[in-house]
């Protein structure tokens, strides 16, 4: 029968054919099989498809929007690829130039996916309808400032968003300067020495410093920025007080010199400040000692009835005195004339006496009515101030021999100390009251007796004053007590608030002197020490 035929195999026949068939290497897949087979093939299809335009949308956001997926980088090439679709209208501002040829080969859509034809410089696309439009701009209140004539209505849209660009533009012009290829918008000039000699464009490209440190301008007051360095004499101290520290023209010599009778000479150099040789005078203690301006001489003198005259580039001591003629028993005070041709001693009774630094000899004298206390020399050796017990400051010319003014030194009843500055426009006076009086010479001489400013911050007589250089830093000095040293800013006549230096001894302070800079100072003490200073502002010493 037909139904036999068809019967189903026994199990132990269908394990026979599996075997068989496992042998010979045939695998066997079943109905579910081949099923689940094609369920997992049509997952993996649509994974492929969705990953495949989740890439075609990366593309078009790139192409569109630039490379959102990857940082930013400069200095490489731009990719075949990286062409812009879309390009910014700066016709309202300024023409952009058109750097591609006409015959420039167009990029295939098969290496860019982009439309074809478009050329740097170039929109990509542009609404039509922008044309079609017309616009009212005299309708409309905030609208009117874009017309050009007054009578001026409809404009189509083109011609609408230009305006509303160019308008934009004025009001917000933009960093011009950091632009090299950047030109002038809406009739605007530059000055011409600006783009010839590079101006202040070329100072905002750059990188460099915009502040330079500029010497020798005005100093500036409030702080004075100084550092404190090794002592001039700390190579060899003095045993006694410092009566003297004076800087030679070239900056680099200073000479010390105190009652231990020693006169010192230190190579300045702020770190090490040599000692170049020492000098004993047995019969002389010290009071003062200075160069001349020149720098070939420098004067000694002490309290005795003679003085010393060092030639420097024959190293040898001269003793000169008792002055003809005179009887003072001490010579100890002088100053010695900018043009360094006269000395100028304080002798009794009022006189001053003028001697050659050439002979050395006596050439004149001048008589005060009160004693004499103080001098300083002016306009380059032609005047001389004097001060004293009278309480009024003297004005000599010497070229005549004769006083030229006479005024009383406000608020002084005993001058004791003056000093002029290196050109001779101002004059400082100090009392025994540790007032300190600041002039303009010129006032003074013409009648002006009022001072332009009046120093009160110490309160003990004034032994020592000194102008730097150029005048902007006045140095006063009070023996009578420990620290007692100001400094003033003299365009601003102000006192620096941060001298003397806080948390630091001065001892007693002696004398002071600049270098011919101003960049070193160098004060003497009691003590026997030299402390030595920088001044940050002057850049020469």
């Amino acid at each position: 029968m037909s139904l036999s035929q068809n019967a189903p195999t026994s199990k132990a026949n269908k394990r026979e054919e599996l075997k068989k068939q496992y042998k010979d290497g045939e695998e066997i897949v079943s109905d579910d099989d081949l099923t689940r087979g094609k369920r997992r093939k049509t997952d993996k299809e649509k994974e492929k498809l969705q990953e495949s335009e989740v890439v075609e949308m990366k593309k078009l956001e790139n192409l569109i929007f630039g490379s959102l997926y990857s940082p930013v980088t400069f200095g490489k090439e731009e990719e075949e690829d990286g062409s812009a679709l879309f390009h910014v209208d700066r016709s309202a501002v300024r023409q952009i130039p058109d750097y591609e040829d006409d015959d420039d080969e167009e990029l295939s859509d098969e290496e860019t996916g982009q439309v074809v034809g478009i050329r740097k410089g170039e929109a990509a696309w542009e609404d039509e309808e922008e044309k079609q439009i017309n616009i009212d701009i005299a309708s409309v209140n905030r609208l009117r400032k874009l017309r050009k004539e007054e009578n001026e209505g409809l404009i189509s849209g083109s011609e609408y968003i230009a305006r509303l660009r160019a308008h934009h533009a004025k009001l917000n012009p933009g960093t011009d300067w950091a632009r090299p290829d950047s030109q002038v918008i809406d009739g605007e000039s530059s000055d011409d020495d600006d783009t010839q000699n590079g101006g202040v464009d070329d100072i905002l490209r750059t990188n460099e410093d915009l502040v330079v440190k500029s010497r020798g301008n005005k100093l500036c007051a409030g702080r004075l920025e100084y550092s404190k360095l090794v002592d001039a004499n700390a190579a060899d101290p003095s045993n006694g007080p410092i009566n003297s520290v004076h800087f030679h023209q070239n900056a680099q010599l200073l000479l010390t010199a105190g009652l231990d009778r020693r006169l010192r000479f230190f190579q300045i150099d702020g770190k090490r400040n040599t000692k170049i040789q020492s000098i004993f005078l047995e019969d002389c203690p010290i009071r003062k000692a200075a160069f001349l301006p020149n720098g070939s001489q420098v004067i000694v003198s002490g309290r005795r009835k003679f003085f010393y005259s060092f030639d420097l580039e024959k190293a040898k001591f001269d003793k000169i005195g008792p002055l003809v003629g005179r009887e003072e028993k001490s010579l100890e005070q002088f100053e010695v004339s900018q043009d360094s041709n006269t000395i100028a001693f304080i002798g009794n009774e009022g006189y001053i006496l003028l001697v050659s630094t050439k002979t050395k000899e006596l050439i004149g004298t001048l008589k005060m009515n009160g004693s004499v206390r103080s001098l300083a020399f002016s306009d380059n050796g032609k005047h001389l101030l004097s001060s004293g017990g009278d309480g009024q400051v003297y004005v000599w010319d010497l070229r005549t021999m004769k006083c030229l003014y006479k005024g009383v030194d406000e608020g002084s009843t005993c001058g004791t100390c003056l000093c002029s500055s290196l050109n001779g426009a101002l004059f400082a006076s100090g009392t025994d009251r540790g007032i300190v009086n600041i002039y303009k010479k010129s006032e003074f001489v013409g009648g002006k007796r009022k001072p332009i400013k009046t120093v009160d911050n110490l309160t003990s007589k004034i032994d020592f004053m000194k102008f730097n250089h150029d005048a902007q830093i006045l140095a006063i000095v009070s023996t009578m007590n420990k620290n007692s040293v100001k400094l003033v800013h003299v365009p601003s006549l102000t006192v620096f608030s941060n001298w003397p230096p806080p948390n630091s001894t001065m001892h007693y302070p002696r004398c002071l002197d600049f270098s011919p800079g101003s960049g070193f100072m160098a004060m003497g003490n009691a003590a026997g020490k030299v402390l030595l200073y920088k001044l940050h502002h002057y850049q020469n010493a």
